[in-house]
């Protein structure tokens, strides 16, 4: 529970945390950001850590010239496309084992059947579209991997998902996130980007339940 209230406290003010840690680490934060967002996507055992919200803030603070723009977006890029790449290898070289087992506390069977719903629907694009859906972000690569998909399409729609993500969430914030009435409500502003980043995953859990 005390897991869950810090990283709540620290997505919905993280614009305070980001300033805070330029303050601390100045240029290393730039490789601080690419840790993260690499664990959100490369590590299915870290679905938690915040990405969307993390990427919006990061552009707003870009807005002011706390970050480069370009050198953010290579950067955020870069780990996006590196982890979802890692993730694959992990899900190919053991994901069947863990299909398998099905027990593990870290895999949660029920996150790897949302994003199986989500290759049945949407086949490859998955790739594409889960990188604006949290969890299914995570699993997506991991379960391209298990079911050995093509490295080279995964890798196509690897870096497009990447470079649409980061151009929406990083650009949304450079443009949007110093406006006065977005800047003045930005915890609002950032609980709305969640809801909506979950939303999707959530109808089709709904929808699953009520058709069984």
């Amino acid at each position: 529970m005390d897991l869950i209230k810090t990283i709540m406290e620290f997505v919905f003010h993280i614009d305070k945390h980001l300033n805070v840690m330029i303050q601390n680490f100045g240029s290393w934060s730039y490789l601080l950001l690419f840790m993260i967002v690499f664990a959100e996507t490369g590590l299915v055992v870290t679905p938690f850590l915040p990405g969307d919200s993390l990427l919006f803030a990061s552009g707003a603070l870009a807005s002011n010239g706390s970050f480069d723009f370009w050198r953010l977006f290579i950067v955020l890029t870069a780990a996006a496309v590196i982890g979802d790449s890692v993730n694959y290898a992990i899900g190919k070289a053991i994901g069947h084992r863990v299909f398998e087992e099905g027990h593990s506390r870290i895999f949660k069977k029920e996150y790897l059947d949302r994003t199986h719903r989500f290759y049945e629907k949407y086949g490859g694009k998955t790739i594409i579209l889960a990188r604006f859906v949290p969890i299914v972000r995570t699993f997506a690569p991991f379960v391209a991997g298990v079911g050995r998909m093509n490295y080279g399409y995964f890798f196509l729609y690897n870096v497009t998902g990447a470079l649409l993500w980061v151009s929406v969430f990083v650009g949304g914030g450079f443009y949007f996130g110093n406006v006065p009435i977005v800047k003045e409500h930005f915890s609002i502003v950032i609980f709305a980007i969640v809801v909506i980043s979950i939303l999707p995953a959530a109808v089709e859990v709904w929808r699953h339940r009520r058709t069984k």
